[in-house]
C-alpha cells in the first residue's frame, strides 16, 4: 500500500496516521464523511497534500475489502 500511511505504538496509539504527522486515517476519513472538501481539510492541515488525502481513502477501502466466508 502506500508508504505515506505509517503505524508506531508511539504514535496515536498504533492506529494509521500519516507518516510524520499525527493526522490519523480517521481524522481524515471523518471530515470528508462529514461533507469537508479536500480543499478544507488541505486549509486545516496545512503540512498535508493531495496525496495524503487519497492515500488515506485507499487504506479505507483496502480495510474493506477482505473475502468473507460463511459455514455451509
Amino acid at each position: 500500500m502506500s508508504d505515506r500511511i505509517v503505524f508506531d505504538p508511539h504514535v496515536c496509539g498504533g492506529r494509521p496516521h500519516i507518516r510524520d504527522t499525527r493526522v490519523r486515517v480517521s481524522d481524515i476519513l471523518a471530515a470528508l464523511a462529514q461533507g469537508e472538501s479536500v480543499a478544507d481539510i488541505l486549509t486545516d492541515f496545512p503540512y498535508l497534500d493531495e496525496e495524503d488525502i487519497r492515500a488515506a481513502l485507499q487504506y479505507a477501502a483496502g480495510s474493506v475489502d477482505h473475502l468473507v466466508l460463511t459455514a455451509a
